[in-house]
């Protein structure tokens, strides 16, 4: 349950749902809650990838891995708490995003690799990134070293590992957001401000499944994000499944129980799916890999691919990140007018 509501959080609150997912908080903003608070919140306690921990008062000087996390940052408001973000510059046009003043207030550290050095010398007291989000044991980059230097990690939750091996994944994956956000106000002491950005969300992906496609109408879809001997694409606990499925698409990976992983070519030909959405980033375009999807020969007879029916989201909507919800509706839309 949150924190009772307090009258400065209810004016937020209101201002946010009508401003929509657009909304834009201040650090001004954050400042202001935080004073308001007092010193009675802390310390709290959240869990974490199966992991409990404790903070005694909010980090003050975060730094993000990619796209996705930096923006669940901004859309909380939280630009005032950190030191700077790592991404490389293939993620497209960050001007016109709901977020760009966070973008605008924040330092581009990094659009290499993130690493330890790079932390250090941001003064970090927190990293908020994930496995295979920045985070890697075989590049020496982890929470365990960064522990060691007295720099604290908070790991994405579409990123928790499950046991199995180095598979990832452990909750559904809007039910990993909305655990990040709720986790992060918790952290940051903004409980009633990611209450009420969850809430905007969960009515955008209502009002979106409300008008997607049913039962039988349903298409079979594919996410491919890359690769050519074998694709890359989404399992059970990345975004791409929730997004697929909340639009009116019965996602044809959804036994793979992992977030994003290798298939082969074989078993994408033989469940024949009816719609292939395309992750957009990196160096190889949207066009390239719908030119190569349309002429690889073993997909020839696929019926997205023989009656071009491929979709084109952005890696931004795609991995966990507050743009999930407009990508619901975006991709219903798409599936409906494709089904017509």
């Amino acid at each position: 349950m949150p924190n009772p509501v307090r009258p400065a959080a209810l004016a937020f609150a209101a201002a946010l749902f009508l401003t929509g997912c657009g909304a834009q908080v201040t650090s001004q903003d954050a400042e202001n809650s935080g004073a308001e608070a007092g010193g009675g919140h802390y310390p709290v306690t959240v869990e974490n990838c199966g992991r409990k921990k404790s903070y005694d008062k909010a980090p003050e000087r975060v730094v993000t891995n990619d796209v996705g996390i930096t923006e669940i940052m901004f859309a909380l408001g939280l630009e005032g708490h950190m030191a700077g973000y790592v991404m490389p510059d293939d993620k497209g046009d960050l001007t016109s995003v709901a977020w760009k003043d966070g973008y605008e207030k924040t330092e581009w550290l990094s659009k290499k690799t993130i690493n330890k050095e790079l932390v250090l010398d941001a003064r970090a007291d927190l990293v908020f990134a994930g496995w295979n989000y920045g985070f890697n044991e075989g590049e020496g980059f982890s929470p365990a070293e960064l522990e060691k230097v007295g720099v604290d990690s908070y790991l994405l939750s579409e990123s928790c590992r499950n046991g199995r091996g180095k598979a990832r994944g452990v909750m559904p994956p809007l039910e990993a957001l909305y655990t990040d956000m709720r986790n992060l106000g918790k952290i940051f002491d903004i409980e009633d401000r990611a209450e009420a950005l969850v809430a905007d969300f969960e009515k955008q992906v209502a009002a979106a499944q409300s008008k997607a496609l049913k039962g039988s109408d349903r298409p079979r879809v594919f996410l491919y994000d890359d690769g050519r001997d074998k694709p890359l694409t989404s399992g059970l606990y990345a975004g791409p499944h929730d997004i697929i499925t909340r639009a009116g698409g019965d996602h044809v990976m959804k036994d793979l129980k992992d977030s994003w992983a290798t298939v082969g070519w074989e078993t994408v030909v033989e469940r024949d799916p009816e719609v292939i959405v395309i992750n957009d980033y990196g160096d190889t375009t949207a066009d390239q890999k719908r030119k190569f999807l349309k002429s690889y020969p073993p997909l020839a007879g696929v019926s997205a691919v023989k009656n071009d029916r491929i979709v084109v989201l952005d890696y931004a909507e795609l991995v966990e990140s507050p743009r999930n919800p407009a990508a619901i509706a975006s991709l219903a839309a798409d599936l409906r007018k494709l089904s017509s």
